[in-house]
């Protein structure tokens, strides 16, 4: 089942590229891009950029739920000089660095850390690193991953990247490999009245880290840049801050 998963989501990303390089010809997609202002013309033009990171920087979204794209950037602007860490690169890594003073983002695959090497086109405000996986497992289940692919491998020293930093960061996104172990690890590393952004949430094995974490923790389901079905983002913070995002669904 999950390779047939997989081979279903190839032939639609597919499927929308070339479709999507059919009505860009006839005016289509630009037509929905002079109406990028408003939110289901954009979601309607971000449908034909999954996958596509460069279609994703353009549009100017990371790949998150709208609702708590809109939460971390009220969050942010009333923080210019914020630190972010970020478990796993993309557009996000981009749209981060625009609103915030800096942002670390750790990637543990060279091919997309190569490429958006050239993305980020030497912005001094982000810091681009690579982290493969460990070649051998952990002895702590936590750090193994359940992504295909990674059998016999570990996230261990991925995850502890944050801590080696020595840092304490406003934001950190959590949108890589071995979620919970990262969450788990990365709450030591938020700053007072920072908050986490844990994508893609509501698969079950994120809800039980979520849970456990001892955090405030609030769901923003709803529609997703790029993806043609409602998915989860939950923002979470300490609860020791009054007014923090993620603190309510308002």
């Amino acid at each position: 089942m999950p390779k047939l998963k997989l081979i279903m989501k190839r032939l639609y990303v597919t499927f929308i590229h070339v479709f999507g390089a059919g009505i860009d010809k006839i005016g289509v997609l630009g037509w929905l891009e002079a109406r990028l202002d408003r939110r289901a013309f954009h979601w309607l033009r971000s449908l034909f950029a999954i996958y596509d990171v460069d279609q994703m920087i353009a549009l100017g979204v990371p790949w998150w739920t709208y609702r708590a794209i809109d939460q971390v950037d009220a969050f942010l602007l009333e923080r210019p000089s914020a630190k972010v860490f970020e478990f796993g690169s993309g557009a996000s890594t981009v749209w981060l660095a625009r609103r915030s003073g800096s942002v670390v983002s750790i990637e543990h695959d060279k091919n997309w850390f190569d490429m958006m090497q050239s993305r980020i086109c030497g912005n001094p405000s982000i810091s681009l690193v690579h982290i493969p996986a460990d070649n051998a497992l952990s002895l702590n289940r936590l750090f193994h991953s359940k992504k295909e692919g990674y059998i016999g491998q570990s996230f261990e020293k991925y995850v502890n990247a944050i801590r080696k930093t020595g840092d304490r960061y406003d934001v950190i996104v959590i949108d890589g490999r071995a979620r919970a172990a990262c969450l788990h690890i990365a709450k030591t590393s938020l700053a007072d009245g920072g908050i986490i952004v844990f994508d893609n949430s509501k698969r079950s094995r994120y809800q039980t880290a979520i849970n456990v974490s001892g955090l405030v923790a609030c769901a923003f389901p709803g529609l997703t840049p790029s993806l043609p079905y409602p998915d989860e983002t939950t923002l979470l913070n300490d609860g020791k801050a009054a007014g923090n995002a993620g603190t309510n669904g308002n």
